[in-house]
């Protein structure tokens, strides 16, 4: 990301709220293609040609925007993904919540 943007000499405009707000575009266009399925039928819906290649180019630019505000932060993505995922698994043990939607209190 850093070298594709850097030759088109794109840093400029990839200060972090605009690359939040593109990443926040990009969600958008995501769930668009999502808002009106029931529920119930979205994953086997998701299947289907066009909106499985539909969903998978909306997932890609919401994963390189993502991928680019980390890197403009300096932030190692992965390795804040590890320690979020060790710090939920802390605050919610399997044993205890299996099943169970997570309560935000």
């Amino acid at each position: 990301m850093r070298v594709f943007t850097e030759e088109r000499d794109w840093g400029q405009f990839h200060d972090p709220k605009s690359l939040i707000l593109a990443l926040v575009g990009e969600v958008g266009e995501l769930a668009e293609l999502f808002q009106w399925l029931p529920a119930d039928a979205a994953v086997d819906r998701a299947r289907e040609d066009r909106l499985h290649e539909r969903a998978g180019e909306e997932l890609a630019d919401v994963l390189i925007y993502l991928v680019r505000l980390a890197d403009v932060l300096d932030i190692d993505l992965a390795d804040a993904a590890l320690r979020k995922l060790r710090g939920s698994s802390a605050r919610f043990p399997a044993e205890e919540v299996r099943g169970q939607a997570p309560d935000k209190s």
